[in-house]
């Protein structure tokens, strides 16, 4: 019975025994193992001997990229506005061993090293080239980085500007600078059309008087040699002159006495004479 019991001790520890020796590291990862609390060795994926008792698997690292979200912050440009900026950092481990002995946190560590250089960057920016150049900013911050992070056995695969914005505050006040500045446009085309306006009205009103005056001019000519050729034909003859005035005389009144506001019409009692008076008078 104590021999059996013995034995049956013994496959225990032989199984668990070889539980510790034989390690599987799927694909993706990569382990690191410390033998009496040292670094020994990194398995690669796949099946692995350790020795056990003295071996341990210390860390897990995987070897898939990994996506760190940058927390947004406030920072100050060069021309001291604040602006909100957060960012997305995409970093590989190649070494794990580094990665886990060289810094406490890496993860930590990287978010708070993006967060420092996009201050650094930003603040030796105006904030019109702040908002327009994430581009540049970005090269600026893969820049700086990847050479720190090296050192702990990361690879920055890329780093991406997410948002960049003016605070609350600014984008309030450039807002109100925008609606003043299109105010100040309107009013200027405002302007400028109602002086367009007025220049053409005074043109206008210009041209009409210079055809009126033109026309008087010509109505006065017409009348004058109207008259002379009247004379010419009548010279001194009394009745046709007569007759043609007095026509004119006679339909003025009736044209007068047409009207509403007429009530009496006064006619002379010698009409030749009246027309010898104006004929000598035109002498």
């Amino acid at each position: 019975m104590e021999s059996t019991v013995v034995i049956f001790a013994i496959f225990v520890l032989v199984v668990i025994t070889i539980g510790l020796g034989v390690r599987l590291v799927p694909q993706g990862s990569k382990h690191v193992v410390q033998r009496f609390g040292k670094y020994h060795k990194t398995l690669p994926p796949g099946l692995n001997i350790i020795v056990p008792y003295m071996d341990s698997v210390a860390y897990k690292v995987t070897t898939k990229d990994i996506v760190l979200d940058i927390p947004s912050q406030e920072v100050i440009t060069l021309d001291n506005v604040v602006i909100i900026a957060n960012a997305v950092a995409y970093i590989n481990i190649v070494l794990p061993e580094k990665a886990v002995y060289g810094v406490e946190d890496y993860e930590l560590a990287i978010r708070t090293l993006v967060q420092t250089s996009l201050r650094s960057i930003v603040g030796e920016m105006a904030l019109d080239d702040a908002l327009s150049s994430r581009d540049q900013i970005k090269a600026k911050l893969k820049t700086s980085i990847s050479a720190d992070i090296s050192d702990w056995g990361i690879t920055l695969k890329t780093v991406e500007i997410q948002d960049i914005n003016p605070s609350g505050t600014m984008q309030t006040a450039m807002e109100e600078q925008a609606a003043a500045e299109r105010q100040r446009r309107a009013t200027v085309t405002r302007a400028d059309g109602e002086k367009t306006a007025a220049i053409l009205e005074a043109d206008g009103r210009l041209e009409a008087s210079r055809r009126d005056a033109e026309a008087k001019v010509v109505l006065a000519t017409a009348t004058k040699e109207a008259i002379e050729k009247v004379t010419e034909g009548i010279q001194d003859k009394e009745l046709p002159a007569v007759f043609l005035l007095g026509e004119r005389y006679v339909e003025a009144v009736r044209e007068m006495s047409k009207s509403e506001n007429s009530k009496l019409v006064f006619l002379p009692a010698d009409i030749p004479a009246a027309v010898r008076g104006l004929m000598s008078g035109m002498k």
